[in-house]
C-alpha cells in the first residue's frame, strides 16, 4: 500500500481538520442533558476513515481549482459526518443489525442504552440541518448553494435514500434478494450520502450543472465500489483493522455481492466501478480532479 502513502495522508490530514471541529459544531452554551451530549460526543469521537467529510472538501478542491476551498467547505463536511454518525448508531441498535462493537469500541446502545442511543441518533440526525443554515450564516457557502445542499440532504439521507435502503436491506434479509434489490440496498444505503457529500462540496466549489451531473456518476460508482469491498472485507478481511468481527453478515444470513456472484467476480465489478467513477472525473475538466482519482483508487484496494 506504499504507493498510495500520499492519498492516506491527504485523508489523515482532512480527516484530523473534521474532527477537531466535530464536537465543537454542538455549541456548548446549549442546555442539553449531560447524558445526551456524552453519548452524541462518544459516537462522533470513535474515529473511522472520515471518508464522506473529506469528499465534501475534495471536491470543494477539485472543483474551484483552491487547497483553502476546503476549509470553507468544513462546517459542510462536518454536517455529513454528524449525518453518518447517526446512520451508524441507529444500524447498530438490536432492531436493525444488532452489532456490539464499532470502530474497536463498544456500539452506543451498549454504552449508554437503547433509548439514548436513539435520541443521540436522532439529535445528530436534527444539528447537520442546522450545520448547512450557519454554514450560509457566516458567509461560508451561498444562501441558494445552502438551501440546495438542504434539500438534497433531506432526499438522499430520508425515504428516498439512506433509510429507504436501510428498509430496503431488512426486507431483503426476510426473501430472497436479487442482484438488483442488492444493488438499490448499496446504492443507497452507502452511495446517496457520498453523492451528497462530493454534490455539497461541488456547489460550496462553485459547479455548473455539468459537473454536478458527472460527480454524481463518480459518487454512485464510488459508493457502490465501496459497499462491495466491505462485503469482500467481511469475508476475508483482518478483524484488528476492520473493528469488527468478520463473517458477520454470513452469521446474519445476509444477502451480499459474494454470496450472489462469488469473489472473483465481486473483485471485477470493484474494479469495473472504480474505472467508471474515474471517468466521469475526468470528462468534468475540473481544475484540480487528482484527490478525486486517487481517492477511488486507493478505496479498491483498501483493506479496513
Amino acid at each position: 500500500m506504499e504507493q498510495f502513502a500520499g492519498i492516506k495522508a491527504y485523508l489523515a490530514e482532512r480527516a484530523a481538520k473534521v474532527e477537531a471541529a466535530l464536537t465543537r459544531c454542538l455549541p456548548a452554551e446549549w442546555q442539553v442533558p449531560s447524558r445526551l451530549r456524552e453519548a452524541m460526543a462518544y459516537s462522533l469521537e470513535a474515529g473511522g476513515k472520515r471518508l464522506r467529510p473529506a469528499f465534501v472538501m475534495a471536491a470543494a478542491e477539485a472543483v474551484s481549482g483552491k487547497a483553502e476551498a476546503a476549509d470553507a467547505a468544513l462546517p459542510i463536511a462536518c454536517a455529513i459526518e454528524y449525518v453518518h454518525t447517526y446512520s451508524l448508531i441507529h444500524d447498530d441498535l438490536p432492531a436493525m443489525d444488532n452489532d456490539d462493537f464499532r470502530r474497536g469500541k463498544p456500539t452506543n446502545h451498549k454504552v449508554f442504552g437503547e433509548a439514548m442511543a436513539i435520541l443521540a441518533g436522532d439529535s445528530l440526525l436534527t444539528h447537520a440541518f442546522y450545520l448547512i443554515a450557519q454554514a450560509a450564516r457566516q458567509g461560508a457557502v451561498s444562501a441558494e448553494a445552502a438551501l440546495d445542499m438542504t434539500e438534497e440532504l433531506a432526499v438522499l439521507a430520508g425515504a428516498r435514500g439512506m433509510v429507504g435502503g436501510q428498509a430496503a436491506d431488512m426486507l431483503g434479509e426476510q426473501g430472497i434478494t436479487t442482484i438488483e434489490e442488492l444493488e438499490y440496498i448499496h446504492l443507497h444505503k452507502t452511495s446517496d450520502l457520498i453523492v451528497f457529500s462530493l454534490k455539497a462540496g461541488a456547489r460550496a466549489g462553485g459547479a455548473d450543472k455539468r459537473q454536478l451531473d458527472l460527480l454524481e456518476t463518480y459518487g454512485r460508482n464510488i459508493g457502490l465500489a465501496f459497499q462491495i469491498q466491505d462485503d469482500i472485507l467481511d469475508l476475508i478481511g483482518d478483524e484488528k483493522k476492520l473493528g469488527k468481527k468478520t463473517n458477520s453478515d454470513v452469521t446474519q444470513n445476509k444477502v451480499t455481492y459474494p454470496y450472489l456472484i462469488g469473489i472473483e467476480q465481486s473483485k471485477a465489478q470493484v474494479e469495473m466501478l472504480t474505472q467508471e467513477a474515474k471517468s466521469a472525473i475526468l470528462e468534468a475538466n475540473l481544475p484540480l480532479p487528482e484527490k478525486l482519482l486517487e481517492i477511488a483508487d486507493y478505496l479498491v484496494h483498501r483493506d479496513h
